[in-house]
């Protein structure tokens, strides 16, 4: 057999049936949320039932509030919100769906929970009623997000039909530098290659530098592929992967674990494997990256300037660059730390896990937030652990918010949004005009970058900060 891919040993174990280009590949895990109730409405239209009912997983997240949580779904006061909270629960005990509702104990994130419950596992196909399903690619799976009509056929048949992505590698070698993190090497991958550099491929990371990461820091690195405009990111299973899944709930044990790791360990690429193209990197030149647009691929390192659309390579480009700009409120030839912010979000499937909520706490705990700032964990099992490590309190000290778990600031459909002209620095993975509420500027950043931003009020180097410290 010829030397494959990671992506092509998954997709070849999943191909049910292949017609005029198209491929049906059938679905190990679906990940819905509130959002998905169109799915359900469609189902009962058909008279359907779900195919495999436990290889579906529902999550309150997306519209659940981050704050005044003590009364439960009766204390969300937007009826509209509270209702399509409620009708994820009655779908969910509908059709008999595992369900991580608003009370649960392991409610969080969809992004965040199944990986830390062992839901994830690698060599599976998984979907999801959102985009950023690319992150589980962390863990060796081909996944990606879906619409409604997507949803509905995976769960009525677990099965999709595919077009066959082309396969991208994106190979980075060295160490990343003090105070550069998984945030910085995506963002600078991203501007790198762009937001479409990835349109019509499946993205594989590979090298000494992903090697070297947690599984928290390759989640963050792979959910951001849909940024460069990929169809999924994915890296390859290996040690530090089969110890993060050590005894979590979902995932094998004894006979079948080892069945599994004798399976999980064949799926790295083939060293000699072809790729459609690669794209290099040099970790060791990556800097704290700020975004100064309105799109993830307008960012630069944080001792950069905004840039001046007449150095722009074309005319597409400059225009775009000048409507960035303008929405931004930006001058060119601004230094990135000269910019000034209103409010800090550290949180989101990007980098709401514990060590995400760690490199943010080591920078609070170094001064007082001039501007408000919150603290949103992905989970409820990452809430309490930060709360048995004393994080909550060091946030709190610094005058930083620590809230509820929840997509909160990040997609702004739960009362968790930026007023017009307000300009925020995030941690979360989009920053088009509006995305956090209408009129909102959002710069993304990382969790550390974020914190050392709420201390001064303006962007900041975290290197310089630290070392001071």
């Amino acid at each position: 057999m010829s030397s494959r891919t990671l992506f092509e040993k998954i997709w070849s174990r999943h191909v049910i049936a292949e017609e005029d280009g198209e491929f049906l590949l059938y679905i190990d895990r679906a990940l819905i949320h509130e959002g998905s109730s169109h799915a359900f409405d469609t189902l009962r239209e058909q008279k359907r039932r779900l195919f495999r009912p436990r290889q579906v997983f529902a999550f309150n997240d997306h519209y659940v509030p981050t704050s005044g949580r003590s009364k439960g779904v009766n204390g969300i006061a937007v009826a509209e919100i509270r209702n399509m909270v409620l009708q994820l629960e009655a779908n969910a005990k509908e059709h008999d769906i595992t369900h991580f509702g608003i009370d649960h104990p392991q409610q969080g994130i969809l992004h965040i929970v199944p990986p830390e419950q062992g839901i994830t596992q690698p060599g599976l196909v998984m979907v999801g009623a959102d985009s950023h399903t690319s992150t589980h690619g962390a863990f060796g799976t081909l996944s990606f997000g879906v619409g409604a009509s997507e949803i509905m056929h995976v769960m009525a048949t677990q099965t999709l039909w595919q077009r066959k992505p082309k396969t991208l590698r994106i190979q980075i070698e060295g160490e990343l530098g003090f105070g550069v993190s998984a945030k910085d090497l995506i963002l600078a991958i991203i501007a790198r290659i762009g937001v479409g550099g990835g349109v019509g491929y499946v993205l594989e990371y590979a090298g000494s530098t992903v090697r070297a990461m947690s599984m928290e820091a390759r989640m963050t690195v792979c959910n951001m592929t849909i940024e460069a405009g990929g169809r999924a990111g994915m890296m390859a299973p290996d040690e530090t992967t089969y110890a993060y899944m050590a005894g979590r709930p979902y995932a094998p044990r004894g006979a079948a674990l080892d069945e599994a790791l004798a399976f999980w360990k064949t799926l790295p690429s083939d060293v000699d494997a072809q790729f459609d193209k690669t794209v290099e990197l040099d970790a060791s030149a990556i800097a704290p990256m700020v975004t100064w647009g309105t799109n993830p691929e307008q960012a630069l390192p944080i001792n950069a300037v905004v840039p001046d659309p007449r150095n722009a390579i074309d005319e597409v480009q400059r225009a775009e660059m000048i409507a960035a700009i303008s929405y931004m409120d930006l001058s060119p030839g601004m230094a990135l730390s000269d910019i000034r912010i209103d409010r800090v979000f550290i949180g989101s499937c990007t980098n709401a896990r514990i060590e995400d909520l760690r490199a943010a706490a080591a920078v609070a705990k170094l001064g007082k937030a001039r501007v408000p700032a919150w603290v949103v964990p992905g989970s409820r099992s990452i809430q309490h652990q930060a709360e048995q490590e004393g994080l909550d309190k060091i946030f709190t000290a610094a005058g930083f918010e620590w809230r509820e778990p929840g997509c909160s600031l990040c997609t702004a459909l739960n009362g968790d949004q930026l007023q017009p002209g307000e300009r925020c620095a995030s941690t979360s993975n989009r920053n088009f005009k509006g995305r956090q509420g209408t009129g909102g500027r959002t710069h993304l950043m990382s969790p550390a970058m974020a914190a050392a931003a709420a201390l001064n009020g303006h962007f900041t180097d975290v290197r310089t900060l630290i070392a001071k410290a």
